[in-house]
């Protein structure tokens, strides 16, 4: 079920300018929300599988907030598998 928090964290996403204040831990309870899933790999790595669409990510740390880079291409990665506000 998609809650108001994860539609919030999703237009967070693709605000532009980017933010440097989008926290991960909700970016991956977004994403399970909205289908996809998320496997552990090895260090602080992450596979993440959505409609046919993968693509590994690192935790931060740290800190829990994304950086700009990896929000960029996060983006990216869900406009391909078709998620977008």
């Amino acid at each position: 079920m998609v809650s108001s928090k994860h539609s919030k964290t999703l237009i967070a996403v693709f605000e532009t300018p980017t933010r440097s204040n989008v926290r991960w831990g909700d970016i991956e309870k977004m994403i399970v929300a909205h289908g996809g899933r998320i496997e552990e790999r090895s260090g602080s790595r992450v596979l993440i599988r959505f409609n046919t669409s993968r693509a590994v990510f690192h935790r931060p740390h740290p800190k829990p907030e994304t950086d700009k880079g990896a929000l960029v291409a996060l983006r990216q990665f869900l406009s391909d598998a078709g998620l977008e506000p």
